[in-house]
C-alpha cells in the first residue's frame, strides 16, 4: 500500500507530520491493507489565517483494485483530530464495501 500525503499552502507538510499521517493510516486501516493499493491524504486549512472550530479538512481517498475509489472527508479544529475522524470514517466505509464484495 502506497501512501501519498498532500497539504495546501496553509499547512506545512513537515516530515514529522507525514510520519504521523502514515502511522495513523497504517494502524487505523491495518485490517484492510491487503486490499488497498494506494491511499491519498489531503490536509487543508479551509479558512487560512482566520481560524475556526472546524476549518482543518482531511480528505482520504483509498484505491482498491477492481472498484471505484473510496473517499471520505472530515473537518475539525486540528490536523490530528481531522485525520483521526477521517481514518475512522474510512475504516467503517472499507468494512462495508469489503463486506459487500465478499457477499457477491
Amino acid at each position: 500500500m502506497k501512501i501519498q500525503f498532500n497539504t495546501d499552502k496553509n499547512i506545512e507538510g513537515t516530515e514529522q507530520l507525514e510520519a504521523f499521517v502514515s502511522e495513523k493510516i497504517q494502524s487505523g486501516l491495518k485490517h484492510h491493507i491487503e486490499n488497498i493499493t494506494r491511499i491519498e491524504v489531503h490536509l487543508s486549512d479551509q479558512n487560512g489565517d482566520k481560524g475556526g472550530n472546524d476549518d482543518i479538512q482531511c480528505k482520504i481517498e483509498a484505491r482498491v483494485e477492481g472498484i471505484q475509489p473510496i473517499i471520505v472527508v472530515s473537518k475539525n479544529a486540528t490536523k490530528e483530530q481531522a485525520l483521526g475522524d477521517a481514518v475512522d470514517k474510512m475504516k467503517a466505509k472499507l468494512g462495508t464495501v469489503m463486506g459487500k464484495l465478499k457477499n457477491r
